[in-house]
């Protein structure tokens, strides 16, 4: 049982119709879905208004809902389900979830950054239920309306919770940790990502730092001691810093870094690890669930358990190997200039491929600063990359910049998806390594399938 009929009278005492259940077992934002007993909650967005779908909700098991006092309610359906009147029902959805989270009250970590909240989400998820009974958001369930369903999927038994939390702009975040109310923050880096939105890196930082607002006073706030942004806070939780540079005020210094293929091996205060991530900037975001875990007294066993069965999301550095015996590296999920740049530098280290190349689309939400931001994707691009494609807008930066700094590489731009493919094929080989990266909207997932097929 998620809540009684009588306790949801309680916290909502506006509210009519009826319906034989006495209890709710589950939270439904889509009529779609397929919940048996469920609490129907009808968003209002810019261009639907879920209350259209009252019916469906109730054909497929909602025996309740929260309901905007303005809309009329189908007088034939108060027999079928409880309705809850509410002004606003995604306040009523934060409410509920800010409610239930205090009443399971398990240790929560909330987690924000411009790259890599998702992956260390799923480290830390993976080094806490080593131990602890835990939950955690689920793909990009980290807005709004995202966070609040997280809490409210949490079993009654949850000991420790996970939660992811993004943005767009001020004051998001600042919502999102009063909700959650997190023992642990972690920011895992300062990005570019939102500029177009935020002003400046600045901006962003401020922005993630709204982190802080909802962190319990006996609390501790883990960040990216490789941050310049991140100095000099002075607050009255605990502060963790994790980084490469001892110079950088890092209380974790990370050390001995070796990239593999399928798996990264890095010293932390002592002790070396190893992780199934590739990438100096994994065995960052492993550190900081590292530290996060002795915080909660998991054992250096139990940590090494955990990092051995971490379940990361797809197309995060996905590798696939074509009929060629090419291997192509899906890393398509999201991407900022700071991101691409990472993903490049891991490309660079495989020794083991004759040729490196390298395949990227538009990063978005650059703003004025668009062109800017992919030519310095562009410089980074060094040998020993072989070769440059590109497909977008302004990811034509990127290849003009190779073009202009690095003769010894062949770089071209194209305008669609057949041309890249055609051009693509003439390398398909086992000695040959190709990393696909690109923000989420340019789908670069059904390109790398028509690549691969």
């Amino acid at each position: 049982m998620l809540f009684s009929i009588d306790l949801l009278k309680k916290l909502f005492p506006h509210y009519d119709g009826a319906n034989k259940c006495t209890q709710v077992d589950a939270i439904m934002v889509d009529s779609r879905e397929q919940l048996e007993g469920s609490l129907f909650i009808p968003i209002v967005g810019d261009r639907f208004n879920a209350h259209d779908f009252i019916e469906g909700a109730i054909e497929n098991g909602a025996i309740a809902t929260l309901w905007e006092e303005k809309y009329p309610v189908p007088a034939h359906l108060k027999d079928e389900c409880y309705f809850y009147y509410v002004e606003d029902t995604l306040v009523a959805l934060q409410m509920l979830a800010k409610y239930y989270r205090d009443n399971v009250n398990p240790i929560v970590i909330g987690i924000t950054g411009s790259n890599g909240k998702t992956t260390t989400k799923d480290i830390i998820a993976s080094l806490l239920e080593t131990t602890y009974k835990t939950h955690k958001t689920a793909g990009n369930f980290n807005n709004d309306i995202g966070l609040p369903l997280t809490i409210l999927s949490m079993p009654n038994d949850t000991e420790a919770l996970v939660l992811e939390m993004g943005m767009n702009d001020f004051n998001e975040i600042d919502l999102l940790t009063r909700l959650a109310s997190p023992d642990y923050a972690i920011i895992t880096n300062i990005g570019e990502s939102h500029i177009e939105f935020l002003g400046s890196k600045a901006g962003i930082a401020q922005a993630k730092l709204e982190i802080v607002n909802g962190l319990k006073e006996t609390g501790s706030l883990v960040i990216d001691g490789d941050e310049p942004l991140l100095h000099a806070l002075e607050l009255k939780q605990e502060i963790i810093s994790c980084g490469f540079s001892e110079t950088n005020q890092t209380s974790s210094t990370i050390t001995n870094v070796e990239i593999n293929l399928d798996s990264t091996v890095f010293t932390v205060d002592g002790q070396t690890y190893h992780i199934p991530l590739t990438g100096a900037h994994h065995a960052k975001n492993a550190t900081f669930a590292i530290v996060l875990a002795k915080k909660l007294g998991i054992t250096e066993k139990k940590i090494r358990e955990g990092l051995q069965t971490i379940q990361y999301s797809q197309m995060r550095f996905e590798k696939m190997m074509d009929k060629s015996g090419a291997i192509l590296i899906n890393d398509a999920y999201n991407a900022s200039p700071t991101s691409v740049i990472a993903a490049i530098d891991v490309i660079k280290t495989m020794k083991q491929y004759e040729r490196k190349i390298v395949v990227l689309g538009d990063v978005f939400e650059l703003g004025d600063r668009a062109r800017e931001f992919h030519e310095q994707i562009g410089e980074s691009i060094t040998k020993p990359i072989d070769v440059v494609y590109t497909l977008g807008h302004n990811a034509k930066y990127i290849s003009d910049t190779v073009k202009r700094s690095n003769q010894h590489i062949i770089s071209e731009h194209f305008e669609n998806e057949t041309s890249l493919i055609d051009h693509l094929q003439q390398y398909m080989s086992e000695n040959t390594i190709i990393l696909f990266k690109a923000s989420r909207g340019m789908s670069f997932e059904k390109l790398i399938d028509k690549v691969i097929t």
